[in-house]
Order: C-alpha cells, then structure tokens, then sequence
C-alpha cells in the first residue's frame, strides 16, 4: 500500500480579494476556489491510485471552517480521507509558518506516509516556497515542476520534469514530496455516487494543540517575513467597456498626449 498526503489549497476569488489590517489575504468570509496548481496535484495522486487501487490518499489543507466544502470535492474524485488543520493562530502565516504547520499535521495523521504530493504554485502566492518548506521539515527529498508522472512502485518514483530549456526524467526514492504542474489533460469531474460518499465521510479538525505547536511557531508570530505593502493593480477605466475605431482611438491619444505635454497643438 502507498500512503499519500495531498496537500491542496483553498484561494480567494481573485474578484473579491480583502486584506487584513497586517496586509495579508482576508479568508474567512470570501468566496474561494480550488488552487489551480492542485487540480493537477489531486490529479497525480488519483493516477497512482488508479494503478494501485490499494494506495490510500489523505487530504489536507489549512484555512478556516469554509474549506471543508472544498475537501469535500476532493473527496468526492476519489481521495479516503481529509484534515482541516484550522485554528485563529495559524492566521497570518507566512510560507515558513505553513510548511511547519503542515508537516507537523502530516507527522500527526499519517507517520509512516510514503508520497507528499502538492501543487507547484498557489495563485494567491506564488511564491512555490511551501512544497520544499514541507519536505524541509520532514527530511524528506523532494522533486519540483513535475508535469507527469512516468513510473512509480513501492520504492520509488520516476517523474517528468519541466525545465527552462526542456524535459528531464528523474528518479526519486520514497518517502518523497512532489510538486506539480499544470498539466494538458481535462481534469476528471465527481461523479453522484462520489458527492454521495464524500457528503457522509467525517472531517478530522487539528488545532495548534493537536499538532503540538506554540502560538509563536507559527501565524504572524512565527513567520520570519511580513507583507510591508499590499494593493490591487486596477487602471482608472475598464477600456474593455469602449469598442472605438481606429480614427477614434487616434484621437483620444492625441489628446492625452497633448494634455500631457508630450505634443504640442499644432
């Protein structure tokens, strides 16, 4: 049997991001989705799976009360099990503080797991720190930007991955982590049976107490970085709104530009 920690993550909506009076992403209360990155992550787990009917794959993500809903989905593809790790000092927690909390959820629900496997960038982030942050602190190897998954046995693994300047195959002995990219296949949606099961299956809950970790290891007080400044990009119109032709469009430029100083009326 192959024992799989999936670790996914639930993002904010890129359409309604709010930030926290210390410039981290608000949480609770928003609407959230999947992490792109760990569609393909599930993906790859459920392949071993399928090759192997005997592995067992245990989910976990860290948020509030609301991603149960998420975890449920994921379940409902296939996956045996999941964990919410929540609790209000775990907020604010940079990708340091995270990877602790998470390893230490992992070490907790599932000792003697074989394959950590998570997706390569989280959209809310994109920093692809958490993946090696993981495998760092369960002294584990690990291979990143992986595309697909080649061979694997009890033993070991062999993955594509995707460099700059092409592909390259490695080979990877377990216990290992796996960070994933996105891949070209359609990812394979629930069936009812799954929404079924997954709806009936219970929900573990860790704290900071059930893994074992102080309030200063990890949230805002563990995490050794901090957002100085945060904002959203947004122009001053939506020029998607204005359909012009091309005399129009000249127009307006040389006006602006006029305004501007750059050009000056004829």
């Amino acid at each position: 049997m192959i024992k799989i920690a999936l670790c996914i993550k639930q993002v904010p909506d890129t359409t309604d991001i709010k930030w926290t009076e210390h410039n981290t992403i608000q949480r609770e209360g928003v609407e959230s989705v999947i992490n792109p990155y760990d569609v393909y992550a599930t993906e790859f787990a459920l392949k071993i799976k399928s090759q192997a009917p005997d592995t067992y794959i245990t989910v976990f993500t860290m948020g509030p009360e609301q991603a149960k809903d998420m975890l449920r989905k994921v379940l409902a593809l296939g996956c045996d099990d999941a964990v919410l790790i929540s609790d209000k000092k775990f907020a604010g927690s940079d990708t340091w503080a995270t990877g602790l909390t998470i390893s230490k959820s992992i070490e907790k629900i599932m000792p003697d797991f074989d394959l950590v496997v998570c997706g390569q960038f989280a959209t809310d982030g994109d920093t692809a720190q958490t993946g090696v942050i993981i495998a760092n602190f369960l002294n584990i190897p690990h291979v990143t930007f992986v595309k697909e998954l080649t061979e694997f046995s009890e033993k070991a693994l062999i993955v594509t991955r995707q460099m700059e300047d092409g592909i390259e195959k490695v080979r990877v002995n377990l216990p290992a982590l796996v960070c994933i990219m996105k891949s070209d296949f359609e990812p394979k949606r629930a069936l009812i049976n799954g929404i079924i099961e997954a709806d009936r299956k219970e929900i573990k809950t860790l704290t900071i107490n059930d893994i074992g970790l102080k309030p200063e290891q990890t949230g805002i007080k563990g995490s050794p970085t901090f957002v100085k400044r945060a904002f959203r990009n947004l122009p001053s119109h939506n020029a998607q709104k204005y359909f012009l032709d091309p005399t129009e469009s000249a127009k307006l430029l040389e006006e602006k530009l006029t305004s501007l100083g750059v050009i000056k009326n004829a």
